[in-house]
């Protein structure tokens, strides 16, 4: 039997924790290797005028236990050409995952039910929205293009851990592309805006009637959708894809992971005490409108609709990206912290031309943040304040105003100093034991 002095071990571990420190610097500017895919969801098919909103399941999407560090996505014909906005408009595209029963044999791919059974459950993002609302990976709209998704390194969205799959389960991956054929219609923005007259739509795609207040939105361009079309246009149909780039790294003990949360200006939070304690309900209605501005404010510049909301977020931790989507029309949307500090700031560009990537009149991008790691911490629970900005000169129907931001909780030198302690000590309690 071999026999360890424990005061040995124990200089051993500061000699190993002193050796951490300082190499720390040095590890954390080692370059991960990145490794990227490009896929095509599966194929659609849309007519002038014409509306799909699919969920794809069981997407392709890199395997294993790794970091994802962006997604970008969009819309492309069978030749893999870039399409153009303002002939089929990307509504928008949203990356979900979910865990799955190995004993499912088959897949559906175009229904929306398939998370509401026991077979698949959806992992959501850490917040704060709750239910069915806004509980994506990734998604974006018009602006994907020009849009940056990188999360910068040592950070990494972490996915693929097998620990965190059920017993009998694997992860799997949905997209939901939700686009609008705008060629030859009567009003294309009016359709991109989804307009309920132009949709001559009373019911939404479950049969419900839809309340008269309500002029434009989701509910009346749901999947198969047709939009009013100029007398007499007729055009041919034609298969389409959402291609999709996904970068990533291997997962190890130097990648820091970030948690992914989605605040909605339209969320209107409800605090309630019980016996356990404070509960928060989030109602997220993802879309709202914006009513046009009288007649007197055109000429000047108080034609800006302001929506303000403020929400708590209860584990806060270091932003190190954050970005803003928003619908034709914004001008820009601000989350500030709870003594007013500018978190992130994210405005549009609007495109000036007539290729993809450039649409006149179009969000082609939004701006996006990355502070100094360490540099923009949130608290536990500190109070956030999203604002979200349109032009309010006409009305605009269906509009978003969304945030994204990564939070890491802990900083890279924090995270290996752990990672460096636990796997440290983990490997000196085996040595104690077998001695």
């Amino acid at each position: 039997m071999c026999f360890v002095r424990r005061d040995f071990v124990f200089s051993v571990a500061i000699l190993l924790l002193l050796f951490a420190t300082t190499c720390l610097g040095s590890f954390l500017k080692t370059e991960n290797k990145i490794k990227s895919a490009v896929f095509l969801s599966p194929k659609f098919e849309l007519g002038p005028g014409s509306v799909i909103n699919r969920y794809y399941y069981g997407i392709d999407f890199p395997k294993g236990h790794i970091a994802l560090k962006s997604f970008n996505a969009e819309v492309v014909d069978e030749a893999g050409n870039s399409i153009p906005l303002h002939e089929t408009y990307l509504h928008h595209w949203v990356v979900a995952r979910y865990h799955q029963s190995k004993h499912v044999t088959h897949t559906e791919n175009d229904t929306h039910r398939m998370l509401h059974n026991s077979n698949h459950v959806m992992v959501r993002n850490s917040g704060i929205c709750q239910g069915n609302a806004l509980g994506q990976y990734f998604g974006l709209g018009s602006e994907t293009r020009g849009t940056e998704t990188r999360v910068p390194d040592p950070f990494g969205i972490e996915v693929g851990n097998p620990e965190e799959v059920p017993e009998g389960f694997e992860e799997k991956w949905m997209v939901n592309v939700h686009a609008i054929d705008t060629r030859g219609t009567e009003d294309k923005m009016g359709c991109t805006e989804c307009k309920c007259e132009l949709y001559n739509v009373t019911v939404d795609k479950y049969g419900r009637t839809i309340r008269p207040d309500y002029v434009g939105g989701l509910l009346c361009c749901s999947d198969y959708a047709q939009c009013k079309l100029k007398e007499g246009f007729e055009g041919p149909k034609r298969s389409l894809y959402l291609r999709y780039t996904v970068k990533w790294v291997d997962w190890d003990d130097s990648v820091v992971p970030v948690k992914i949360y989605i605040l909605d200006v339209t969320d209107s939070l409800k605090l309630s005490n019980n016996s356990k304690g404070i509960n928060s309900d989030h109602n997220c209605k993802v879309e709202y409108r914006v009513d046009s501005c009288g007649m007197d404010h055109k000429e000047g510049n108080g034609c800006v609709d302001v929506m303000k909301t403020s929400l708590p977020l209860q584990t806060g931790g270091y932003v190190i990206y954050g970005v803003a989507h928003q619908h034709s029309g914004g001008i820009g949307s601000t989350l500030y912290g709870q003594d007013g500090r500018v978190i992130c700031s994210s405005i549009p560009k609007y495109g000036n031309g007539n290729e993809a990537g450039n649409e006149s009149g179009y969000i082609v991008g939004m701006s996006t943040c990355y502070p100094k790691p360490g540099s923009m911490k949130i608290m536990d629970g500190e109070t956030l304040t999203l604002e979200s900005n349109y032009n309010s000169t006409k009305e605009h129907t269906g509009v978003m105003g969304l945030f994204y931001i990564l939070v890491a909780e802990q900083l890279p030198y924090q995270h290996l100093r752990h990672s460096t302690r636990s796997s440290f000590f983990m490997d000196s309690n085996n040595m104690l034991l077998d001695s």
